[in-house]
């Protein structure tokens, strides 16, 4: 797994039971799900300056595994699982620093979508070959 993602857990972050709130995990995933296109494709949104073209989540799959309190530090990495036609599978950790935790688990099936018509199209095959390099060996 790659580092795609590090933050803390702020008291606003938290709601009235005293733990990060689920829309602050989503928050974090989606902030992570960024710098893991960037590190596997090199891709940005300065690539497409025309906004033609991007990567939408389709599904989410998320599982809750220890609690989050205000000032816990998170480290979210990251591995593909999948690469297909349209889309590909991608698994995420958020690890506890502090305790060495795995606080929640996020896998997500992510297509690449035209903007312009609204619908998914097909892996290019040079991201095809360069997402390759990045599927786990367990998976192939």
């Amino acid at each position: 797994m790659i580092s795609v993602h590090k933050g803390i857990a702020h008291p606003w972050q938290c709601d009235v039971m005293g733990h990060m709130t689920t829309r602050f995990y989503m928050a974090m995933f989606d902030d992570s799900s960024y710098h893991f296109l960037h590190q596997v494709f090199g891709w940005n949104s300065a690539q497409d300056p025309d906004g033609k073209s991007g990567w939408v989540d389709v599904r989410h799959t998320i599982n809750y595994q220890a609690e989050v309190s205000a000032g816990d530090l998170l480290e979210v990495r990251a591995e593909l699982i999948k690469v297909g036609g349209k889309s590909m599978t991608v698994s995420y950790e958020m690890i506890n620093l502090g305790s060495g935790d795995v606080a929640s688990t996020l896998e997500a099936v992510v297509v690449l979508f035209d903007l312009e018509k609204r619908c998914a199209v097909t892996i290019p095959d040079d991201l095809r070959t360069t997402a390759q390099r990045h599927v786990k060996a367990d998976f192939i």
